[in-house]
């Protein structure tokens, strides 16, 4: 049966067909995707912040210089009731996740946008003035970000193992008269392990990944390393 009237110029009959019932799917795929926006809308209350996290942070203009400041959790939700908070894999020392890396280049332009209805910030366990020199070398002029390496926020909240290693997680965060509770977080990184779907949980927040799904090739057999490798080579001369 005919999803519409539309037919792209030279389509034959075969690709029609198989296009409607793809296109069926899609349709199904959306009404799946809002039920699951919806369940995550209807959780109870989390937990309780653990603790009010002081984190270390610099002028929020990335070219200007000034002292590093402390900022508590509780101060990033400013006059929002919700706080959204994407670690940043990068550790003291190391160098930053090619992944995060292109979550963040895709989210930076949608942040002002974000911030019209929610808060919004990046944190990562490397010091401040090492998150804000690869903050300026991708670009990132929106973001707010902070170092969490003298608090024990990453661990708290999985994106730290016992061993240090760092893990990619955007957790979200409630606030309302009675405290800070958590309200969510991308936890299928952590939920047993499907073949061709692991590390997969920051997806809807990732437009590359979006964009691959829609063309022949799809998404490859690898993370995009060439412009991070670029900066990287970069930022190492400096």
């Amino acid at each position: 049966m005919p999803m519409h009237d539309k037919h792209f110029p030279n389509e034959s009959a075969d690709y029609r067909a198989a296009r409607n019932r793809l296109l069926a799917d899609e349709m199904a795929l959306r009404k799946q995707i809002e039920s699951v926006a919806a369940q995550r809308r209807a959780l109870p209350p989390g937990g309780r912040l653990k603790e009010d996290y002081v984190f270390a942070e610099g002028p929020r203009d990335l070219a200007a210089d000034g002292p590093e400041t402390k900022t508590r959790l509780s101060d990033l939700f400013g006059k929002r009731d919700t706080l959204m908070l994407y670690s940043l894999m990068y550790r003291p020392g190391g160098t930053p996740c090619m992944g995060c890396t292109s979550v963040l280049d895709g989210l930076q332009g949608n942040v002002p946008q974000i911030e019209d209805r929610v808060a919004f910030a990046v944190v990562a366990k490397a010091p401040v003035d090492e998150i804000r020199r690869w903050a300026r070398e991708r670009g990132w002029t929106n973001p707010r970000f902070l170092s969490s390496g003298a608090n024990s926020y990453n661990a708290d909240y999985f994106a730290e193992d016992a061993k240090g290693d760092q893990y990619p997680i955007m957790n979200v965060f409630r606030r309302d008269r009675d405290g800070i509770r958590h309200f969510w977080a991308t936890e299928i990184l952590y939920a047993p392990s499907e073949p061709g779907q692991d590390e997969r949980h920051v997806d809807p927040v990732w437009p590359l990944w979006n964009a691959f799904d829609m063309v022949p090739d799809g998404r490859g057999d690898g993370f995009p390393a060439g412009t991070y490798q670029q900066s990287l080579t970069a930022i190492g001369k400096q």
